[in-house]
Parts: structure tokens; sequence; C-alpha cells
């Protein structure tokens, strides 16, 4: 008997050493999780400043050349806290949360973050991380993890496809609109033109380099309602950032409004602290939102290749999907908040995006676009397990 239990530990042992550092880190947070399986309609988002500059590129560009989505242990930026180095916060919470699968794992290996878009909105998941988002694709889910709340926060709360409780936990709190998104974790390299079902876009980036270089990137380009803010709505805020950033946002809006471009040229000019702007850009993103988008356009229609089958641990198609895709390795491209996009303190492009007195026109909500590719449109109808943002 004692001889059975060291061959089957020496088996389990060899097992576990022949893992791949994601297929550690996604059988630990499954062994946490519990609920039911997640609705496969559901997506990931990965939201961030399209019109930023990596290492001195255009963001867009430097993913174009890539290929792949990096975290920012690869690419060194963040709309977060940059604590993506050994010892750091970043990399402490990573071995927290996967029992320290990625601990010796070279950059481009960790996860990417990103947000479960539960209440479908059509701006993201995650939006106080940036106005655009890749939507990535059903395949991705079951690679996958999820926590609520922010990682950051050190939660005790945590689920993977096959096991979603944190739907039901996010719906039952109370949580100002950016803090109210359930964080995601995609595990292995995440590949623009097979991971991603749309890049989407604020219409005010129509005719600027930010589409052109959108369009480059191989996967389909779509348009959300947008984000605007009047000042005169700006102003009645003062108490949600403070007033040093109302006054900001009024000396940089361009005819009493705000938009994305906007703030992202005064971020580029580098007259003003980037963490101001960002909070700037808090207050677009909370107050200048597209409340009135209720006609559903924000659900991706579930397609056969959406159909999550083997959603739990050890089936087909779960684990399975953990094997990396070849990776380009450090790229200079990256792109979520806490991703290779936003770093507040970088520049957006400035070719073309110079402010103007005209604007390009607020989209309806019924404008979502596809102008690359293919892509899903609206459903028509809301499917939110929960009550639609906001609550």
């Amino acid at each position: 008997m004692h001889r059975l239990i060291r061959v089957v530990n020496t088996v389990l042992m060899s097992s576990a050493a022949t893992q791949t550092a994601q297929e550690r880190a996604l059988r630990h947070v499954a062994e946490l999780a519990s609920g039911p399986p997640m609705d496969p309609a559901l997506r990931v988002t990965l939201n961030f400043h399209p019109d930023r500059l990596l290492h001195g590129k255009p963001i867009l560009d430097a993913m174009a050349e890539g290929g792949v989505y990096h975290s920012q242990f690869v690419t060194g930026t963040s709309n977060g806290g940059l604590t993506a180095h050994p010892g750091g916060d970043r990399w402490r919470w990573e071995s927290r949360i996967f029992d320290g699968a990625y601990d010796e794992s070279a950059a481009h290996e960790r996860p990417v973050y990103g947000a479960l878009n539960f209440r479908r909105k059509p701006v993201g998941g995650a939006p106080r991380f940036g106005s655009a988002h890749f939507r990535l694709t059903a395949r991705t889910l079951t690679r996958s993890t999820f926590c609520y709340p922010d990682s950051f926060l050190e939660p005790s709360d945590f689920g993977v496809a096959a096991r979603m409780g944190l739907i039901e936990l996010a719906c039952a709190d109370r949580q100002d609109e950016l803090d109210d998104y359930i964080e995601a974790q995609v595990h292995a390299s995440v590949q623009l033109q097979c991971d991603v079902e749309a890049l989407v876009l604020d219409p005010c980036y129509r005719g600027t380099p930010v589409e052109d270089a959108a369009l480059r990137l191989g996967c389909p380009v779509e348009w959300h309602p947008g984000f605007r803010l009047a000042v005169e709505e700006l102003r009645r805020h003062p108490d949600y950032r403070g007033q040093e950033y109302i006054d900001l946002g009024t000396q940089i809006a361009v005819d009493g409004m705000l938009d994305p471009r906007i703030i992202g040229d005064s971020a580029r000019a580098g007259l003003y602290d980037p963490q101001a702007v960002k909070k700037v850009w808090h207050y677009l993103a909370r107050f200048g939102a597209p409340w009135e988008a209720t006609d559903g356009s924000v659900a991706p229609a579930p397609t056969e290749e959406a159909v999550l089958d083997g959603l739990g641990i050890g089936a087909p198609g779960m684990l399975g999907q953990v094997e990396p895709t070849v990776d380009q390795g450090p790229a200079p491209g990256g792109g979520q908040g806490e991703e290779h996009a936003d770093n507040s303190s970088a520049s957006p492009v400035s070719a073309g995006a110079s402010r103007s007195v005209s604007r390009p026109p607020r989209a309806r909500s019924d404008s979502t676009t596809i102008r690359s590719g293919t892509g899903h449109r609206g459903t028509g109808t809301s499917l939110s397990p929960c009550s639609p943002w906001p609550s």
C-alpha cells in the first residue's frame, strides 16, 4: 500500500511538473471558484486609450507590428499602478491569486487584464481604463480567470467560465459605475487576429490616424455610442474627484465639451500632470457615458463558435486551450488600463490629433459599424443578468 501511495504521488508530481504556468494558474483558481457556468454569450473586454504612444510609437501601430496584446510586465506601461516587477504589488497579487504559478515565468507568459462585461456596457466592461476596448472571442473565456473586486484589493472570491458566482456578488454590490467590474485575467497569448472579435472605438476618432491604425490590426473595427461631457454637467460634480479636476477639465474643453480625443490631446501636450488628466478622464467616463444606449446593441449575438463545450475542469476545451499560441515575444506593442494601453503619462498620437472646433458627430446608439472583417451586430434586446448599466 505504501509503495502504491508513493507511485501515485510520483505520478501526480510529474504531471504537475509538465503543466504550463497557465495551466497551473487556471487549475488553482478553478479550485477556489464556485457557482454556475457563465452565459456563453458574455465577453471579456480589454479597455485602453487608443491614442497613446508606447515607447514613442502610436500604440495601435505597435500592436499591429507585434500582433499580440501584452501585459504591463512586457510593456512597462499601465493605467493603474506600475508595479509589474519582481516583488512589486502586481507581482505579489499574481503570486497570491495563482499560487505562485508565474513566479518564475517570463514576462510575456503572464496574463493580461480586462473585465467580464456582464452588464454588456457598450463601452466595455471597465471604461475607467480607456474609451476603446477589444472584445475577445468566446474561446478565450475558458482560459480566463476572474475575481471580484479588483485584484489590488486582494479579493477572496474567484471564478472561471465553468464556475461563475461572481456576477451575483457584483449585482448585489453597490459600487460606483467606474468600479463596477469583474476583473478578468486572460492566460496565454492574446493574438489580435484570432482572439479578438472586434476593436470598439469612440466615434470621436472617425477619420483620424487612430481609425487608420485600427484598420491595420487585422480585426474588425466597430464604434460605440461615444463619450461626451459638457462643462456645465462637469461642474455639477466637484466632490467626485475634486474641484481642481473640474477646473482642469473646464480649461481643456473645446467649445464647452470634453471627449476622449480632447483629453488625449491634452495628455500629449505635456502641460498637465498626467494623473490629473487621468482624473479628468474619470469624470468623462463616469458622467459622459452613453446612458441612453438602450437598444441592446452592446450584446454580441452568440454564434455556433460561441457555444462553450466542456466548460468543466478537465473537459475538452478547458485546460486544453491553455497551451500558448505562438507568441512573437516582447514586441513593442501592447494594449488595458492595467496593460499596455493607458499609462496616462504616455502621449497620444500627435499626427492629426490637434484640437479642432469641428468635432466628429456623436454616433447614435444604433450606429455600431463594422469596418473590417466580420463581427457581431446587436441582438436588439438586453440580456443582462442584472440591472443594465447604470443600475
